[in-house]
């Protein structure tokens, strides 16, 4: 089992260990309804250094990317970040990714549980001109998230970060190291993803809890229900080899403009007919939807749940769920199956969660 260089300050702290894609990793601190409240509140600090970087690099790298990833490459800047996704020739989905444009390389980070597999499709699928590394057993990952995190955070480094926009990132000195700061997240709060080696990660996380009064290590139980609230899907539940970026509401991403790209053919047969649609829902009846719960209408199954909470923010359950297109209209009613009973739940727009701070 695997374990980040903070694994001994989550064991000071107390926190709950759980093996999560073969790391061991905080699953909670104090609780999952006090962390997740803490962010969107206040700032919570995450140890998310299980996540995969591969660096991309040489002349032929913009082609490749475009190749291999459905967003355009060709259409970010320098210190500027992109949410894309790697599909299979049958649209499926390999992973769902970020892509940063450093001066001479790129940046890929990949979900933990995908990262042999995307090296292998990356390493099958390589041009000439390009280089190609798996880093990350190299760099470490925390995430500071929550309305006051550029207060927090400004004290501690050497850039003024209002002049950091959204989804652009850039090299500044935390605490005394060069590091990878990035103006992104997985909360919808107003955030930021520092990347760099384990020391300096260390140093950083412990520098920055001494805001005991403002700051919360927050685990990944929060992690989930905060992103749930936002409707960012989460690769294993939501997505997965089985569904296409069309039917999961990322045909944004799908850039079908381009030239070519691996499983560009069929996205767009996707775009011109679908069967499916990934749509949020609140439950109208008391309970808590979970994965693989069926969905249905009055009489039939239509559906069922891929992610499924009782919402910290709104005290009510709510679900991400593949239904048949037919029923997927905002404010159509149906039914989850909860333990045997069929509870009444409404399909709401996105996000379920409308307050946060994620552009201030």
């Amino acid at each position: 089992m695997k374990k980040t260089s903070l694994y001994n300050e989550h064991v000071k702290l107390k926190a709950k260990i759980v093996d999560f894609a073969g790391y061991q990793m905080p699953i909670q601190y104090s609780g999952i309804i006090q962390e997740h409240l803490a962010v969107r509140q206040s700032c919570g600090i995450f140890d998310v250094s299980h996540m995969g970087e591969f660096i991309i690099s040489g002349p032929g790298a913009t082609k490749f990317l475009n190749e291999i990833t459905i967003n355009d490459v060709s259409k970010i800047n320098e210190w500027q970040a992109q949410y894309s996704a790697m599909c299979y020739e049958d649209g499926g989905i390999i992973d769902d990714i970020l892509v940063y444009k450093y001066p001479k390389h790129y940046m890929l980070v990949v979900n933990c549980s995908n990262i042999e597999k995307n090296f292998d499709w990356i390493i099958a699928n390589k041009i000439e001109n390009v280089d190609f590394a798996n880093v990350s057993s190299t760099i470490d990952l925390i995430a500071l998230q929550g309305p006051k995190s550029k207060d927090i955070l400004s004290k501690y480094t050497d850039i003024d970060l209002n002049d950091l926009d959204y989804y652009h990132f850039c090299i500044a000195n935390i605490c005394g190291s060069p590091v990878t700061v990035s103006r992104t997240g997985y909360t919808g709060e107003l955030g930021y993803e520092i990347y760099a080696d384990g020391n300096a990660i260390k140093n950083i996380w412990k520098s920055l809890l001494q805001f005991e009064n403002e700051l919360t290590p927050a685990g990944l139980g929060c992690r989930d229900t905060l992103r749930m609230e936002m409707k960012y899907v989460l690769y294993g539940n939501d997505i997965n080899e089985k569904t296409n970026p069309i039917e999961a509401g990322l045909g944004w991403i799908a850039k079908t403009n381009k030239a070519s790209f691996i499983g560009k053919e069929k996205l767009l047969d996707f775009q011109l007919s679908h069967s499916k649609k990934l749509v949020c829902f609140e439950m109208i009846d008391r309970g808590i939807p979970r994965p693989g719960y069926s969905v249905s209408n009055d009489s039939n199954a239509i559906g069922i749940v891929t992610s499924g909470t009782q919402s910290p923010s709104l005290k009510k359950g709510i679900g991400l769920a593949y239904v048949d297109k037919k029923y997927s209209k905002t404010g159509t009613s149906l039914f989850v199956d909860v333990r045997g009973k069929k509870l009444k739940c409404e399909i709401v727009k996105p996000p379920f969660y409308k307050k946060g701070s994620v552009f201030s």
